[in-house]
C-alpha cells in the first residue's frame, strides 16, 4: 500500500482458476476505478467499462459516502504478461526489481477488471457530538484531518456538528490537493477565516496526507493559535510533535505516536480530551480563587495597619492577633477553594491567551477594592464602638476628633470613663484607650476574620453570583470556614486563650455589630462580579483542535 496510489495489491496463483499468477487489488473507488478498463459483471462476465457504467459507479459512490460509509473498492486482473509477472515466483524472478520499486506499481495495476465496491458503517459515539458541540461554546475550533473521501468526510461531519447541515462545504472542506494548490498565503487566508468563524463551526481535510497534517499544524501556529493534535499512527508523529499538544491514542496508537505526543489517551475518547480542558480550566480557575482570597484578604490586612496609624487611633492588632488571623484564615478556607466545583459558565467562556497574565487589570482592581473594604470595616467598628455604640456594657463614648487625638487626653477636663469588664479607669483616664479597648479591639479582629470567611464564600465561583454557585456548592469549603469560626469562639470565650490573645466574650449585641460590619462583602463582590460579567467579550483568540 502506499498513499499516493491509494490501493494495495497482492498477486495470488491459484491453478484451480488458471495456471498464470491473478492480481488482486483494493483500494479508494475514485483511485480503483481510474486504472480499470473493464467490469466483472454478477453472471462472471467481463466486459468494458464504459462512460456510463463509470458515471453509474460513481453516481453509486456519491450514494455511499454521502451515507459517511467508508468506501473500499476490489478490483482483479487476469493477464500479467504484459508486465511479466505472470509467472512470479520469488525474489529470484526478473519481475522482482519492479515488485520492489513502488514507483511501477500504478503500471503493474494499469487495465483491471472492476469487481465491486462495499461501504463500512464506522458511526462515530454517541458522546462525540456533545463534546464538539462543547468545543464550540469553548471557543475551540474542531478540524477533521481525515484520509476518507471527502465526501465521506463532510456527511461524518455533518452527523457529529462540525459542519452545520446546510453549511457550503466548498469554503470549508479541503482535500489535500486542494489545500496545497492554495499556496503559502492563500492556506493561510483560508485557515484565518476558517478560524473566525469558530463560534459557529469547523472544517474538514479529507485526503490528506502527514505532510500535510504538518503544514495545517504549522500554519495555525503562525496565526498564533494553541493548537492540539490527535493521531494514532506512526506517520502523525511530526505533526504530534509540531503542535503545541500532541494527543496519541492509548488502545489504537502506536509506540511511535505515543512517545511523540505530550498526552495519551486511556480510552482512545475525543469527549475525554473535552473533559480534561474543562478540568484544566476548573483547576486554573481555583488557582486564582486562591490567589485572589488570599491577596485580598492581606491588603485588608495591610490596609487596616496604615489606616490605623494614618487616622492616630489606637492600635487594635496586636502580632500574636495578626499570626492568628492569618492561621485561622489562609490556612483551611484556602486549601478547601481548591476542591472548587467548576464554575456554570467554564465552557462557555473563550480560551485565555497564551500571553495573559495571571492577574489582569480589572484582577487588581477587584482585590484592591475588597481589601480597601476589608481594611475599613474593621477600622470602622473599632471608631463605632468608642464612638457610637450604645450597648449594653455601659462603655464611655468618645467623639471621633477625640479618638483621633487619644494621645492627648491626659490634657482633657473632666473625662471619667466607667469601668467596663472589671477594668477601673479612676487612677488613669487615658488608660481607658490601651488596655480599656479589648473590647473595641476583639470587635475589629472579631469582623477581620468574618470578613475574610465571607470573602471566602465570595471565590467560589469567579464571576458567577453566590445566587448560581451558592456556598454548599463547594461543602469543604463550609467545612473550613466552619472550623475556623468555631476555633476562633473557643478563644473568644475560653479565659485562658482569651487572656493569652489579648480578647474578650462578645454578647448577642456585639454579633450584631460583627454580622452589620462584615456581612457587606459579600454584596461588595456581587456588584463587582456583576460587571465582570457585562464586560466578558466575545471569544476572539482561540485555542484549535485537530482531529485526525
Amino acid at each position: 500500500f502506499t498513499r499516493d496510489r491509494k490501493s494495495m495489491s497482492v498477486l495470488c496463483n491459484d491453478p484451480s482458476l488458471q495456471d498464470d499468477n491473478v492480481l488482486f487489488a483494493k483500494g479508494a473507488p475514485e483511485a480503483i476505478l481510474e486504472r480499470c478498463s473493464s467490469i466483472m459483471l454478477p453472471d462472471g462476465s467481463i466486459e468494458a467499462l464504459s462512460d456510463v457504467t463509470r458515471s453509474a459507479l460513481d453516481s453509486r459512490l456519491l450514494e455511499m459516502t454521502g451515507e459517511a460509509l467508508r468506501t473500499l473498492a476490489f478490483a482483479v486482473k487476469f493477464d500479467l504478461r504484459e508486465t511479466h509477472l505472470h509467472d512470479y515466483d520469488g525474489t529470484s524472478h526478473p519481475g522482482h526489481k519492479q515488485l520492489s520499486d513502488p514507483s511501477s506499481f500504478e503500471d503493474v495495476e494499469r487495465d483491471m477488471t472492476f469487481i465491486g465496491m462495499l461501504g463500512i458503517s464506522d458511526p462515530p459515539r454517541t458522546e462525540c457530538k456533545q463534546a464538539i458541540e462543547d468545543c464550540r461554546q469553548a471557543g475551540i475550533s474542531v478540524i477533521m484531518i481525515t484520509g476518507d473521501n471527502k465526501t465521506t468526510a463532510e456527511a461524518i461531519a455533518r452527523k457529529l456538528g462540525i459542519l452545520a447541515p446546510s453549511t457550503n462545504s466548498s469554503c470549508r472542506s479541503f482535500t489535500g490537493k486542494e489545500f496545497d494548490d492554495l499556496g503559502p498565503a492563500g492556506r493561510v487566508q483560508v485557515l484565518a477565516q476558517l478560524l473566525s468563524d469558530r463560534g459557529t463551526e469547523g472544517a474538514v481535510f479529507s485526503r490528506m496526507e502527514p505532510r500535510h497534517k504538518q503544514v495545517v499544524v504549522k500554519t495555525l501556529k503562525e496565526l498564533d493559535e494553541i493548537v492540539a493534535m490527535t493521531g494514532d499512527g506512526v506517520n502523525d508523529a511530526p505533526a504530534l510533535k509540531l503542535a503545541d499538544i500532541g494527543v496519541a491514542m492509548g488502545i489504537a496508537g502506536t509506540e511511535v505516536a505515543k512517545e511523540a505526543s505530550d498526552i495519551v489517551l486511556a480510552d482512545d475518547n475525543f469527549s475525554t480530551i473535552v473533559a480534561a480542558v474543562e478540568q484544566g480550566r476548573s483547576i486554573y480557575k481555583n488557582m486564582k480563587a486562591v490567589i485572589r482570597y488570599l491577596i485580598s484578604s492581606n491588603i485588608g490586612e495591610v490596609a487596616s495597619i496604615f489606616l490605623t496609624a494614618a487616622l492616630g487611633i489606637p492600635e487594635f492588632l496586636a502580632p500574636v492577633q495578626l499570626l492568628w488571623i492569618n492561621l485561622a484564615t489562609d490556612g483551611p478556607p484556602a486549601t478547601a477553594l481548591g476542591f472548587n466545583p467548576p464554575d456554570l459558565s467554564v465552557m462557555s467562556e473563550p480560551p485565555r491567551g497564551k500571553n495573559d497574565t495571571l492577574i489582569s487589570g480589572w484582577a487588581l482592581f477587584r482585590y484592591l477594592t475588597i481589601g480597601l473594604y476589608v481594611g475599613l470595616a474593621t477600622i470602622a467598628i473599632f471608631v463605632y464602638w468608642f464612638s457610637f455604640d450604645e450597648g449594653t456594657d455601659g462603655h464611655t463614648l468618645v467623639s471621633v476628633s477625640q479618638l483621633m487625638d487619644w494621645g492627648q487626653c491626659t490634657e482633657w477636663t473632666g473625662f471619667h470613663p466607667a469601668p467596663i469588664l472589671g477594668l477601673n479607669f479612676d487612677n488613669d483616664p487615658c488608660s481607658y484607650f490601651t488596655a480599656g479597648k479589648i473590647k473595641a479591639a476583639t470587635l475589629s479582629i472579631t469582623t477581620l476574620v468574618a470578613i475574610q470567611l465571607l470573602n471566602a464564600f465570595n471565590a467560589v465561583s469567579e464571576d458567577g453570583s453566590l445566587i448560581q454557585r451558592p456556598p454548599w456548592a463547594n461543602p469543604w469549603l463550609g467545612f473550613a470556614c466552619g472550623l475556623s469560626a468555631a476555633v476562633h469562639c473557643l478563644i473568644l470565650y475560653t479565659p485562658v486563650l482569651a487572656n493569652i490573645f489579648g480578647v474578650c466574650p462578645l454578647d448577642l449585641h456585639d454579633w450584631y455589630l460583627v454580622l452589620a460590619f462584615s456581612f457587606p462583602v459579600l454584596l461588595l463582590d456581587e456588584v463587582l462580579k456583576f460587571f465582570s460579567r457585562q464586560g466578558r467579550e466575545t471569544p476572539v483568540t482561540a485555542s484549535s483542535s485537530s482531529t485526525g
